[in-house]
């Protein structure tokens, strides 16, 4: 299939195939594998959250095999310096010896697909080397900057339960991911095939099914999908109605949360919105599609105050309460 190709049936017929591939490797997690799929297509960054074993490094191996993408894995530690992810300059010998020069030795993030594990476990001053990248798709080293080759995102991994030795990350970096992706523990029925698939001799790999153009044009796609008016209001409407300080908030936004999402938010929003309408095979952007991205685009996004902290009350819940409160015309 060429780049020139691609319309609302390769689209979906591509977009099925990537899906698929990493199915023959990954047990259940559907709702995570259509919510990583979504971020690569917009080309924007995800963040996955869950226990260990739950095979979210494996699940972005699995997408880096399916897709002809350069592919890079950074193991984030306590130790780790900024230099290591984004590269620094090295001296060397020039051709007749005589002298030395300056040559730029790029890092790992280099790549079309920049796996972060374990991103908490690094100190703010490394986490800090990604923003650039992530926000400009630029890297700057000793006044120079170096342009990121594109499609290019971060899909960065992260353990909620282990706290020693780990560094939450800043709001600032939060807002940079478009979802954030909860992976869940497997029912049992997944867990006795996530057995028998991981216990053998044999283990299944995704073949390759798209490459790096085919997804930037996949994404142009994505971004020419238009969106009515309704529905674009609708969206301001909801991530207004996460912030406290509305008239239209809901209950349990008024009690549980100090600050609500940003802008980014609600670009996610819509962002999502467009390519969930494309994987389902349909050119019109509706509520549903809203609502279907809404967790994962602004439960990372939304700050809770001290008595929702202290109570535990979930984003998730909050966002359901703003989703239905929010009226879908004015």
């Amino acid at each position: 299939m060429s780049v020139q190709d691609i319309s609302l049936e390769a689209f979906s017929q591509l977009a099925r195939s990537i899906e698929a591939e990493v199915r023959r490797v990954i047990v259940g997690q559907d709702d995570v594998v259509r919510g990583v799929l979504i971020c690569i297509l917009a080309s924007r960054h995800a963040l996955l959250e869950g226990v260990p074993g739950l095979g979210k490094t494996m699940l972005i191996r699995t997408l880096a095999d399916a897709l002809d993408l350069k592919f890079s894995r950074i193991q984030f530690t306590p130790d780790m310096q900024p230099a290591d992810i984004t590269g620094t300059d090295i001296l060397e010998d020039s051709e007749d010896g005589r002298t030395k020069v300056r040559r730029f030795q790029p890092g790992p993030v280099f790549a079309n697909l920049v796996l972060a594990d374990e991103i908490n476990r690094a100190t703010p001053k490394t986490q800090s080397a990604l923003l650039e990248a992530m926000a400009e798709k630029t890297v700057t080293i000793a006044s120079r900057t170096y342009h990121l080759e594109p499609p290019f995102f971060v899909l960065a991994t992260q353990n909620p339960l282990e706290m020693e030795g780990t560094y939450p990350l800043p709001e600032a970096q939060l807002d940079r991911f478009m979802f954030k992706v909860n992976v869940s523990f497997p029912s049992l029925n997944d867990l006795v095939r996530i057995l028998d698939r991981t216990t053998g001799v044999e283990s299944p790999e995704a073949a390759k099914v798209a490459d790096g153009a085919q997804v930037m044009e996949m994404g142009r796609l994505a971004l020419n999908t238009p969106v009515a008016s309704h529905v674009s209001e609708y969206v301001a409407r909801l991530v207004l109605n996460t912030h406290p300080d509305t008239d239209g908030a809901p209950p349990l936004v008024k009690q549980f949360v100090r600050y609500g999402a940003s802008p980014r938010g609600a670009q996610s929003l819509i962002l999502g919105a467009k390519c969930n309408a494309l994987l389902e095979g349909r050119f019109n952007v509706s509520f549903e599609d809203v609502a279907a991205v809404a967790p994962g685009a602004l439960r990372h996004r939304l700050l809770m105050n001290f008595e929702g902290l202290a109570e535990g009350v979930s984003a998730d819940a909050v966002i359901a309460d703003a989703v239905k409160a929010t009226p879908k015309t004015r």
